[in-house]
């Protein structure tokens, strides 16, 4: 009686994988990136809210920690 044989693996894989991504995989990414890029490169239009001083306090505490 013979023993199986196992047959090699289709020759179209073989040393290298064949990935392809969505095409939102890649939009979503740079979107999200263009938008940042614009508030950092034009901050007027990003408008703050009048929040609370304690919690402008927290945050100047912590850019200090942060720098130190």
């Amino acid at each position: 009686m013979s023993a199986p044989s196992h047959t090699p693996p289709h020759p179209a894989t073989r040393g290298r994988a064949d990935i392809r991504l969505p095409w939102w995989a890649l939009a979503l990414p740079t979107l999200a990136f263009i938008t940042l890029l614009a508030l950092i490169l034009n901050p007027a239009d990003a408008q703050a809210a009048a929040g609370d001083p304690a919690i402008t306090h927290l945050f100047e505490r912590i850019q200090q920690l942060a720098a130190r």
